[in-house]
């Protein structure tokens, strides 16, 4: 598990933008402190040297998210081979 970072607003669209300082992959499952899968990596949006992760929730009140800490769940299925 790595940290993404903290949701910082729900956009009107009901997506998640988080502050990240390591872009990830699009399609990584995000995480809550518990483990709950809490939506996925749908963008990367702002300048390379403060990116933002738009994160599409799969959970029914997204706002309740704003300001508590993300994670990745870098899953061994996810991983490039090498």
């Amino acid at each position: 598990m790595q940290r993404l970072g903290k949701v910082s607003n729900v956009t009107p669209s009901r997506n998640l933008i988080v502050k990240t300082e390591n872009p990830p992959k699009m399609g990584f499952e995000v995480v809550d402190e518990n483990l709950n899968v809490v939506g996925k990596v749908f963008d990367i949006i702002g300048p390379v040297s403060a990116p933002y992760a738009v994160i599409k929730p799969t959970v029914r009140e997204p706002e309740k998210l704003v300001n508590k800490p993300v994670y990745l769940l870098l899953s061994k299925t996810k991983r490039s081979k090498r």
